[in-house]
């Protein structure tokens, strides 16, 4: 059932709080890693990271730059496009797997640096899959007439927690950030969100994990050189899940709500590999100009992918108001998401 059908904020004659997304900022910092530099470090071709990722380039963070110098840039790209200030706020979440530190949040870090006044958040982890939850969260809190306009940040600096001499892993990701307004709409238009749908499933974490760093298994001089701290995958079992997960919870949403994927102006998924953003279009009936791509330039950055990606197919003019959006991912964890929205503007 979805959960705004029955007593939903958006029934006639109830106040109207749909939730909307304003607007869109990114960032991405200016240094280049390309498939060229990384056949120089590990034992890996440009053909063969092609074929199997569909990347070409990624971009990476100098040493002195954090994950909220990331989130802060795309926060600040943000409330310019809407043309706010931060004190304007109610809210920051920022989604994450690359916090700073462990404490304080990243969320309190880009708070002070915004100098957004009154303003509470936290950090959300749920690996690849962290933004599409963070829509979902922002959206309840503003449809529930508690908050007026909450920012979510998707900014990882997966470059931290990658070891470069594993070409398995160290092809597939690249930091960046994106950062969504979402706020109450004042007309009742039906723009904005629809309904979204998360589950998770623990029995996934042994296949993708970065294994030391917390409670578990603390740093020490024996999981720094076991290599524990960075990214652990077994590439098949994720794709395999990937690939059916994102389709089946895509699939639900749109059924639970009446609508067939042929409604759907474009389909923005998690940007983990091009194999299994294809697959998971083709089950859905969806290609070419409904798929947003562009994992070829950016790899995978985790929380910052989906954003990204939308922000692009806005700019391209992809996506116009009243079009239907569908947002999904896979994660650690295992993590799924899938979020539906009717663009505002």
């Amino acid at each position: 059932m979805n959960a705004f059908s029955a007593s939903s904020p958006f029934q006639p004659g109830a106040p109207l709080r749909r939730p909307r997304i304003t607007a869109i900022g990114c960032y991405t910092p200016p240094r280049v890693l390309t498939n060229s530099d990384l056949e120089k470090m590990v034992d890996t071709t440009n053909e063969w990271i092609l074929e199997r990722t569909g990347i070409r380039e990624r971009h990476i963070a100098d040493p002195d730059v954090a994950t909220s110098d990331l989130a802060y840039e795309a926060a600040r790209a943000a409330l310019a496009q809407r043309g706010i200030e931060p004190s304007e706020l109610d809210a920051i979440l920022v989604c994450t797997v690359t916090p700073d530190m462990f404490f304080p949040s990243t969320a309190c870090l880009v708070q002070h640096r915004l100098g957004a006044a009154r303003v509470w958040g936290f950090d959300l982890i749920a690996a690849c899959s962290s933004f599409v939850y963070g829509l979902g969260v922002a959206a309840h809190l503003v449809a529930a007439g508690t908050h007026r306009r909450v920012l979510v940040i998707g900014a990882d600096t997966m470059s931290r927690i990658v070891d470069y001499t594993d070409r398995a892993t160290c092809v597939l990701f690249g930091d960046g950030a994106g950062a969504m307004l979402v706020e109450a709409g004042e007309e009742d238009d039906g723009m904005g969100f629809v309904d979204c749908l998360h589950e998770i499933d623990g029995s996934g974490a042994p296949y993708l994990n970065m294994p030391a760093g917390g409670s578990r298994m603390p740093p020490s001089i024996e999981t720094v050189q076991k290599r524990l701290h960075y990214v652990h995958q077994e590439g098949q079992q994720v794709f395999k899940y990937a690939v059916r997960r994102m389709y089946e919870v895509s699939k639900e949403l749109l059924d639970r709500n009446g609508l067939t994927s042929d409604q759907v102006k474009i389909l923005i998924p998690h940007q983990a590999n091009h194999r299994i953003i294809t697959a998971t279009a083709d089950r859905l009936g969806m290609n070419g100009d409904r798929v947003m791509i562009n994992i070829e330039r950016y790899g995978n950055t985790t929380s910052g992918t989906i954003p990204l990606a939308t922000w692009e197919a806005v700019e391209q003019g992809r996506i116009r108001k009243g079009d239907l959006v569908l947002f999904a991912a896979v994660g650690a964890g295992y993590t799924v998401g899938a979020s539906l929205w009717r663009w505002a503007y």
